[in-house]
């Protein structure tokens, strides 16, 4: 009859070589996946300069309008444009898009929707005050007019 005998020696260790490969694969994963801007701007934007600037508390509640010229004047012309998410459109679907818009909000947070319209600094009045118009017909009360710094005054 055969003996045997207890091993004492059990390897509790793990190993770590291939640890920084796999750190390395996920970091590099992440950043090919990571989507740094999520719409493309179809028209020109050369942003004003503010004289007095706030910052906001909730920036979940913020739809942005685009205005400026097209870049593509070929296929758009070069009159001044409404961008909203990754398309243009006229001034009459304006309401429709703040209700969608709305919609995609919490119920509890539909009334605080703020519009920040990013306005290019060679458009007229014009539009922008059709715009406006629009959005008061879709009872969106809170426009923020967006601009790159403060005026230094000296």
């Amino acid at each position: 009859m055969a003996k045997f005998g207890k091993k004492n020696k059990v390897s509790e260790n793990i190993p770590t070589s291939a640890l920084p490969d796999i750190i390395f694969m996920l970091l590099f994963f992440f950043m090919v996946t990571t989507v740094l801007r999520d719409q493309e701007l179809l028209v020109e934007q050369r942003i004003p300069q503010a004289t007095q600037l706030q910052k906001l508390q909730k920036k979940s509640l913020i739809s942005y309008l685009f205005i400026g010229q097209p870049k593509n004047t070929t296929l758009y012309g070069t009159e001044p444009r409404i961008q909203a998410n990754d398309a243009l459109m006229d001034v009459p679907e304006i309401v429709q898009w703040v209700n969608q818009e709305r919609d995609m909000l919490p119920e509890s947070d539909r009334a605080g929707i703020t519009i920040s319209m990013k306005v290019d600094k060679e458009v007229k009045m014009g539009p922008v005050s059709d715009v406006q118009t629009e959005l008061r017909e879709a009872d969106a009360r809170r426009v923020l007019y967006a601009s790159v710094g403060k005026v230094q005054n000296n």
